[in-house]
C-alpha cells in the first residue's frame, strides 16, 4: 500500500461501507509449542483491524482476510469490497501495524508464524461477539503467510488450545499459502478448507500445499485444491508479473512436522524439540543451500477474475447466501 500510514489511521469506506476499527487481544508465542501449552504466558499484543458491515435486518456471515508479507494492500481492500458488494461483512486484519513490522518479505521471523494464526482465533473471538456478525458463518481468507496462518487456526491441535474445543472457524480458504509447517495430526474439525495456488509460484513448494491439503483429507477434514495452470504468486492481484529481488525463499526445504504438542520435528533428525523455533528451522533450510534471493508476483491474462470466482464461489458454498 502506497500510504505509509497506519491501516488503524487511515478512514477507509468500501461499496459504501465505512470501516470501523476493531481491536483484537493476541500474543506473541515464541513458537507453537508455546502457543499449545502456555497461551495466558505468551508475550501480549493487541492486533486490529477494519470492520465492514452492511446494513442488514440480521446479523450477516463474514469473511476475514489476512494478508501476506507484505501487509495490508489494495487487493486485499478489493477482495474485502467484493465481499462486501455480495452481502457479506468483512474484516480486514492488520497483523504489522501493531508489531511495528512493514513487511517479512526479507525475513520472515519478525514474529512468528504461530502468532499470525494466533491473531487469527484471537479475532475469530472478537468478531463472534459482534451483533451485527453471525457468528456460526466466520470464514479466513489468508493470503501466502496469511494462508498459513489460516491454515494453522484451522488446526484442532492448535485452535483448541488457543480458543477452546469447539470454537472454529466455519471455512478457511488459504491463497497461495507457504506449507513448509505441517502439524502432524492434521485434524480441522468441521472447518472447510480449500487452497489455491499458481503451478508457476516460486515462493514456495506447490507439492507441499497439495501435501497438506491431501493430509487433511485423510484426516477427515473436508477440504479442496485447486492449481491455476501458468499462475504465480499474488496472482489475484492486477498488476503485471515482476520480481521482488529482496525476497528470502526457500521452496525446496524439506517440510517441518510439528507434534502434537506444538514441538517442531528437525526434519534431518526426526525429533521433536519444543525450544526449537521458526528462525532455527529456517537458518538450517538456509544453511543446507536451499535459500535464496528474488521470487516473483503479479497476473497475466485473467487471473484476477479466475480467483474472484473460486474466491465467490467457496464463500457462498461455506457461508450460504447472507439474504
Amino acid at each position: 500500500m502506497d500510504d505509509e500510514t497506519r491501516f488503524r489511521d487511515r478512514a477507509v469506506t468500501l461499496a459504501g461501507v465505512v470501516g470501523e476499527n476493531v481491536e483484537v487481544p493476541s500474543a506473541n508465542p515464541v513458537n507453537y509449542h508455546q502457543a499449545i501449552n502456555d497461551p495466558a504466558g505468551c508475550e501480549p499484543v493487541v492486533v486490529d483491524g477494519k470492520l465492514f458491515v452492511p446494513s442488514a435486518y440480521r446479523p450477516l456471515p463474514l469473511v476475514m482476510v489476512v494478508p501476506g508479507s507484505l501487509g495490508v494492500g489494495d487487493g486485499h481492500l478489493a477482495h474485502a469490497e467484493t465481499m462486501l458488494a455480495a452481502g457479506y461483512a468483512a474484516f480486514v486484519l492488520d497483523p504489522f501495524g501493531p508489531r511495528s513490522v512493514t513487511s517479512t518479505v526479507a525475513n520472515q521471523t519478525a514474529y512468528s508464524f504461530a502468532a499470525s494464526a494466533f491473531d487469527v482465533l484471537s479475532a475469530l473471538v472478537v468478531l463472534s461477539e459482534h451483533p451485527g456478525v453471525d457468528a456460526g458463518r466466520i470464514c479466513a481468507q489468508g493470503h501466502s503467510r496469511g494462508g498459513s496462518a489460516v491454515l494453522t487456526a484451522a488446526m484442532r491441535r492448535f485452535a483448541d488450545a488457543v480458543v477452546g474445543d469447539g470454537v472454529g472457524l466455519a471455512g478457511v480458504y488459504a491463497v497461495y499459502p507457504w506449507c513448509g509447517h505441517q502439524f502432524a495430526d492434521p485434524a480441522v474439525g468441521p472447518t472447510r478448507v480449500r487452497a489455491i495456488v499458481g503451478d508457476q509460484d516460486d515462493w514456495l513448494s506447490v507439492q507441499q500445499v497439495q501435501a497438506q491439503v491431501q493430509a487433511i483429507r485423510l484426516g477427515g477434514g473436508d477440504a479442496s485444491l485447486r492449481i491455476v495452470a501458468g499462475a504465480a504468486h499474488s496472482f489475484d492481484r492486477q498488476e503485471a508479473l515482476y520480481e521482488i529481488p529482496e525476497a528470502s525463499v526457500t521452496p525446496a526445504a524439506p517440510t517441518v512436522y510439528v507434534a502434537g504438542d506444538g514441538a517442531m520435528v528437525d526434519p534431518r533428525t526426526g525429533q521433536a524439540d519444543a525450544g526449537v523455533t521458526d528462525r532455527d528451522m529456517f537458518r538450517a533450510a538456509i544453511d543446507a543451500g536451499f535459500g535464496r534471493w528474488g521470487a516473483h508476483i503479479g497476473s497475466i491474462h485473467g487471473q484476477p477474475d479466475l480467483f474472484r470466482s473460486d474466491m465467490l464461489a467457496f464463500h457462498a458454498k461455506v457461508l450460504g447466501q447472507p439474504a
